[in-house]
C-alpha cells in the first residue's frame, strides 16, 4: 500500500488560542488522513507567507513526494508542484529539451525544494541550484541525500544577487539553464546575466506564459526560440504550464 502524505496549513488573523486550538482538532478529528497540520497567525491582511513562521500543530513537520524513483521532503514553506502525475511529464519535458549529455554544467535557477536538480543530475556534470527560500533549500540539500545524488551544489540567496560573473568564475560557467521563476517571472538582472553567461541552451518553464515571453523577448538578443510545449498543470481553468527551448545564436 502506498502511503498518502496531506499536508493542511490554515491561516488565522487573530491570535485566539481556545478559537484556534477548536478548529485545528476537528480538523484533524474530521479528517484523519492529515498527516501535517499547521497554522500561522499573519496579521498582515494579505495571502504571502514567505515571511510568517509556520507552527506544527500536529503531526509531521514535512510531506514525502515520490517522483519517477526519486524522494523529495516538502516542508511547508517548500515549493512543489500540486499536481504530481502532471509535474512528471512537466520534467520529462524540461529533461529531454535540455539534451543532457553527462558533460555540462547545468544552472537549475529558482530551484525550490530541488525536484528538477535531483531529476537531471544524472544526466549532467555538475548542477547548481539557486533558490531564495531558506527553508526550501535546506529540504533541496536533504531531497539530494536522500537520492544519493552528489553532483549538485545548493545556494540560498536572491537569484539576482548571487548568479553574477564572479559566482560564475567560481562555480563555473553553464552550459545549460533551466529556470522555473514565480509568476512574476525574472528579475531584468537575472535576464541581463543569463544573457552574459551565454550557455548553450535554456529551458524555461513557467506558470504565467505572459512574463515568459516578455523575458523572452530580451533573451531573443542572443537566444532562439527552438520549441514550445505547454502542459495542462491546472485542469478547468484557463492556467497552463509552458515549456521553452532556446538555443543560443551562432555568431
Amino acid at each position: 500500500m502506498i502511503k498518502c502524505w496531506i499536508s493542511q496549513i490554515v491561516v488565522f488573523f487573530f491570535d485566539e488560542k481556545e478559537r484556534r486550538e477548536g478548529l485545528l482538532d476537528f480538523l484533524a478529528s474530521e479528517f484523519p488522513q492529515i498527516t501535517s497540520l499547521y497554522y500561522i497567525i499573519n496579521r498582515k491582511r494579505n495571502d504571502s507567507l514567505t515571511d510568517q513562521t509556520p507552527v506544527l500543530y500536529k503531526g509531521e513537520d514535512h510531506l514525502t513526494e515520490v517522483m519517477d524513483g526519486l524522494k523529495f521532503r516538502i516542508g511547508p514553506k517548500s515549493f512543489y508542484q500540486t499536481n504530481r502525475d502532471q509535474a512528471l511529464k512537466l520534467y520529462r519535458i524540461a529533461r529531454d529539451f535540455a539534451g543532457l549529455t553527462g558533460k555540462e554544467i547545468v544552472y537549475d535557477l529558482y530551484t525550490g525544494t530541488g525536484t528538477i536538480a535531483n531529476f537531471i543530475a544524472p544526466l549532467a556534470s555538475e548542477v547548481i541550484g539557486i533558490e531564495y527560500v531558506e527553508e526550501a533549500i535546506r529540504d533541496a540539500v536533504k531531497n539530494s541525500e536522500m537520492n544519493n545524488i552528489s553532483n549538485i551544489q545548493f545556494f540560498c540567496g536572491d537569484i539576482k544577487e548571487i548568479f553574477s560573473e564572479q559566482f560564475m568564475e567560481v562555480n563555473g560557467h553553464p552550459d545549460v539553464i533551466i529556470t522555473d521563476p514565480p509568476r512574476a517571472g525574472m528579475h531584468e538582472s537575472v535576464v541581463k546575466s543569463i544573457l552574459s553567461a551565454a550557455p548553450s541552451k535554456i529551458v524555461y518553464l513557467s506558470c504565467n506564459p505572459s512574463t515568459q515571453a516578455r523575458d523572452i523577448l530580451i533573451l531573443s538578443e542572443k537566444f532562439d526560440v527552438i520549441k514550445v510545449q505547454p502542459v495542462d498543470m491546472f485542469p478547468h481553468t484557463h492556467h497552463v504550464e509552458n515549456v521553452v527551448l532556446l538555443n543560443k545564436r551562432n555568431g
